[in-house]
């Protein structure tokens, strides 16, 4: 069993949504800046024109400045205060942090594990690992799209689309076909259940599994997150969560959806069962 040591950080980290796990039965990369140079032109600068008669002359609004932060500034700072604020640990007991193609599965309880399984992987996996969410909440307001594409590099999947003809699944495999790994929450909500640790896994996970038989599939169980950040709280309480990463998974020659999604669903039980 590997663990990652957790580094420090002083800032906290906004709610970020939670990433949507896809089912199937119904149905970019930060922009690189032209390093080319460009021939510098000398333009006469205009000049003043007189302000009419009672004008007031108004400041100069400045442009947003958010789109110029580092991006990998931000992502250090965002993946630091994750880890920091809910002291998580990541332990990797069935597998190690090895560069492979992989579809990380994990349970979902709070808004935050988004971020925190993101931040829990060393800083070579983050960049070829793309966590899967909800085009509906994070391509709203000015800020949210920035950190989805420049920060995280989502996949973004439109939950609420009546287009029939389109499979809800296409950015995700897209993403696995150019070589990236994938983060997903495959009960597909957010389980606010005390008496239920688990909810029953959709079918997303199987199609994936079927289609790229090569990716790994590995179960992550979240421990104690939900009482870190319990429903109704924008800082979390400060105790210890942990990021259990167990041995990957493989669909068996001719099995079915409901076995193979039992099976999944068994393994992050049995991750859970270790965590306690």
């Amino acid at each position: 069993m590997t663990e990652v040591p957790t580094p420090a950080a002083a800032a906290a980290v906004d709610n970020p949504e939670s990433t949507p796990a896809v089912d199937n039965s119904a149905a970019e990369n930060p922009p690189v800046e032209n390093s080319s140079p460009e021939l510098s032109t000398v333009s006469r600068t205009p000049e003043p024109t007189a302000a009419a008669p009672g004008a007031v002359d108004k400041p100069a609004c400045s442009p947003c400045t958010l789109p110029a932060l580092p991006a990998r500034l931000l992502a250090r700072l965002l993946t630091g205060s994750a880890r920091a604020l809910t002291g998580a640990r990541s332990l990797w007991k069935g597998c190690e942090p090895q560069p492979r193609q992989r579809i990380y599965f994990a349970n979902h309880r709070s808004h935050i594990d988004f971020v925190l399984l993101w931040s829990s992987l060393p800083h070579e996996l983050r960049r070829q690992t793309r966590p899967v969410a909800g085009a509906d909440y994070w391509l709203q307001g000015e800020l949210r799209p920035f950190l989805i594409h420049q920060v995280f590099n989502g996949v973004l999947v439109e939950r609420a689309s009546h287009d029939h003809h389109h499979s809800p699944l296409q950015p995700l495999l897209d993403a696995l076909a150019g070589g990236d790994s994938l983060i997903i929450f495959p009960e597909g909500t957010r389980n606010l259940q005390d008496d239920q640790p688990l909810l029953p896994l959709r079918s997303g996970l199987f199609h994936l599994a079927r289609q790229y038989p090569q990716v790994e599939l590995v179960p992550v169980w979240i421990s104690n997150l939900n009482r870190v950040m319990p429903k109704g709280r924008v800082l979390p309480l400060p105790l210890l969560c942990t990021v259990n990463f167990g041995a990957p998974l493989a669909l068996a020659e001719g099995e079915g959806k409901a076995a193979f999604l039992e099976r999944a669903r068994a393994a992050l039980l049995a991750l859970a069962a270790e965590a306690d």
